[in-house]
């Protein structure tokens, strides 16, 4: 096993790692010499980097996918850990473990497989439990099932990640299923094993995790639907309308058509699958911000956009600080701004009887003389606010 790992880097210490390079970027210092500009990973995560010496030497060493040894200093940059380069040469795929790079499920695919395939054995519904054993039976969808990821950075972007998704929404299913009366449990089942399934060709993820042709041209629901159509062919007597709704359930799922919807969800179980999926990607990706970059400092994590807002890290608010002030601890107040004092003197406070909501200024007692100002700006400013009570 490889050492360090990007989680065990510590701020200000000379580090020697082998990396994984999911980008690289030329670009110019003001100078308008070369620096590197690097996205670094391994299976506990990725790290910015940069080279700003020596670069013409190495420019064409290596490329995006492939393996590197670095030595560099690891330091703190706006809060957020940045790998400063000092040599670096390319490693041939056999000096490493590829099980050190890539990012994978806790769980044992094979185990959340077998899981999956139980759950559809229970289907009470004939037509549905044959056609996603169909899918389920097939070794080239298998293999590639077991190992894809559900994305490739919003949210179980890992190897397994959409088997370990997909299992999640299964269990969510069977309980939110006998919750409401309505839901029938075979579709909704349906929904989750063949929702995402067009992602086993959409993203590429033999190394770093990206996007196929075939995903970039079509994308993963209309490469699901096509799917679909493929295997149904082995079933003639399969009820049209029932096709019709597991397909407008891979069509809805994102929920709404400026997420990438072609139709909104349009019946229970439709519905139901759209609001699972997206909890429980959030839910995922919530997880792995707080748990990415854990030597930033701060309570907050940096801001997500798929978020779009920064999250606690709970635990450590949870846990008392050295240094911090307690719970009643006294509290130095901020040092006077003249400027800022002045502004707020002429200005009534925001529970005076002058500024409460519905009151009349007819009503309100008159005011007490603002305090005297040597200002133009703030006798100007006065002089208006006394104006607009009359």
């Amino acid at each position: 096993m490889k050492s360090p790992f990007i989680r065990e880097l510590k701020p200000d210490e000379i580090a020697t790692a082998i990396l994984l390079v999911q980008t690289k970027e030329v670009r110019q210092k003001r100078t308008g010499e070369p620096y590197l500009s690097l996205v670094l990973a391994d299976r506990t995560g990725e790290i910015d980097s940069k080279m700003w010496d020596n670069v013409a030497e190495v420019i064409e060493a290596f490329e995006r996918d492939d393996f590197i040894k670095v030595k560099g200093l690891m330091q703190l940059y706006n809060n957020r850990p940045q790998f400063t380069i000092h040599k670096l040469r390319r490693v041939a795929d056999h000096e490493i473990d590829f099980a050190d790079f890539f990012p994978a499920s806790l769980q044992d695919p094979e185990a959340m497989w077998g899981q999956i395939r139980a759950i559809v054995a229970a289907l009470d519904n004939d037509h549905i439990r044959r056609l996603l054993d169909a899918f389920l039976d097939d070794p080239e969808i298998a293999a590639r099932y077991k190992v894809a990821p559900a994305a490739k950075s919003i949210h179980h972007a890992f190897r397994s990640g959409l088997l370990e998704h997909v299992l999640s929404l299964a269990k969510l299913a069977k309980l939110t299923a006998g919750h409401y009366g309505s839901v029938d449990l075979n579709l909704l089942i349906a929904g989750v094993v063949l929702h995402d399934i067009g992602k086993i060709h959409e993203l590429s993820y033999d190394r770093s995790l990206g996007y196929s042709t075939e995903g970039q041209l079509l994308g993963h629901i209309a490469i699901a639907i096509r799917m679909i159509a493929d295997k149904l062919r082995a079933f003639p007597d399969f009820p049209l309308q029932l096709r019709n709704l597991i397909e407008h359930m891979v069509l809805s799922h994102h929920g709404q058509l400026e997420f990438g919807s072609p139709k909104v969800p349009s019946f229970p179980e439709a519905l139901l699958l759209h609001y699972l999926d997206d909890m429980d990607s959030k839910m995922e990706c919530m997880r792995a911000l707080i748990e990415k970059d854990p030597q930033a400092e701060g309570l907050f994590t940096a801001y997500n956009s798929a978020l779009g807002r920064v999250a606690l890290r709970k635990t450590r608010y949870l846990t008392p600080q050295s240094g911090a002030p307690e719970s009643g601890a006294a509290v130095c107040a901020p040092e006077s701004n003249p400027a800022v004092d002045e502004f707020e003197a002429a200005i009534p406070p925001l529970n005076s009887p002058a500024t409460l909501p519905g009151r009349s200024p007819a009503l309100a007692p008159n005011p007490k003389p603002a305090p005297a100002t040597n200002s133009i700006f703030g006798a100007k400013l006065q002089q208006a606010l006394l104006d607009e009570r009359k």
